[in-house]
């Protein structure tokens, strides 16, 4: 009898199972971030973004807000670099820009291939739709919002970009009374106040959050390396938010907090 070997798996072979893996993984990450079985509509759609561009909700490159899928700019720039995108070219339209009101529109084109004449976003920002937290760096968030365009239309990524609707579901500028007058009973204008942390651990208490979570989403939130270096401001405009997104959409927010849990953390669940 003559032996025959076994064929060796081609490249079209290896990509499917690698996206049917990856498809697991995404559905069981979310399930677990939300607790529930997803829509029909959302894990079709996730489906499709897995298969179709290799995104990972466990690795950032997607977001679920109230039912609805965003790509992030790490997804975008890691499938710009697994599909070797030529180039990147960013310029500003001095036309639409005003320095001194600071509101920029950046121009951002993006070179898929050597030959490609290459795919055009844009993008803008002011102080009026960016979160208070970025105030100041316009530019760089309309540089953000226009390579994230340009990227979708290379790619032919039909969802918007968690960039490019501003800030989440919560405007800063709906302070608790509580909030206001805690900056009376401060002190200095760092800390965070009796007041503001007897509402944040209220917070986590009432919506049964994890703290540890908590205070990992508080800290990228801020911007810094620990809590006790963020401003007063940065913290209510922090808990504002977590209060807000908690009460309009606390699946999403649990899949916001898993995202910062520890290889060997066990996820919350609701």
């Amino acid at each position: 009898m003559i032996a025959l070997r076994p064929k060796k798996p081609t490249e079209s072979t290896k990509c499917c199972t690698q996206s049917r893996d990856l498809l697991r993984e995404n559905i069981r990450f979310v399930k677990r971030a939300l607790s529930q079985t997803l829509a029909l509509r959302t894990a079709v759609w996730l489906e499709t973004l897995t298969r179709e561009f290799g995104f990972s909700v466990q690795g950032g490159d997607l977001r679920v807000l109230e039912g609805n899928w965003y790509v992030t700019h790490t997804g975008l720039i890691r499938l710009a670099r697994r599909k070797k995108c030529c180039g990147i070219h960013v310029e500003a339209v001095d036309s639409l820009c005003d320095s001194a009101a600071r509101r920029f529109v950046l121009k951002a084109t993006v070179y898929p291939s050597k030959n490609s004449s290459g795919f055009v976003g844009y993008g803008d920002a002011d102080p009026s739709n960016v979160s208070p937290l970025v105030r100041g760096a316009e530019m760089r968030v309309a540089e953000t919002r226009a390579v994230n365009r340009a990227l979708r239309k290379a790619y032919g990524i039909g969802i918007c970009s968690v960039e490019e609707i501003g800030s989440l579901p919560t405007p800063s500028e709906k302070l608790s009374p509580q909030s206001t007058h805690g900056n009376a009973n401060s002190g200095n204008g760092n800390g965070t106040g009796p007041r503001v942390r007897d509402r944040l651990c209220q917070i986590i208490r009432q919506h049964n959050l994890d703290p540890e979570l908590v205070k990992a989403y508080a800290t990228d939130f801020c911007g810094v390396k620990t809590l006790r270096d963020a401003t007063r401001e940065q913290v209510e405009t922090f808990v504002q938010q977590l209060a807000d997104w908690a009460e309009k959409d606390r699946n999403a927010l649990l899949c916001q907090l898993n995202s910062y849990a520890q290889p060997n953390q066990k996820e919350v669940i609701a």
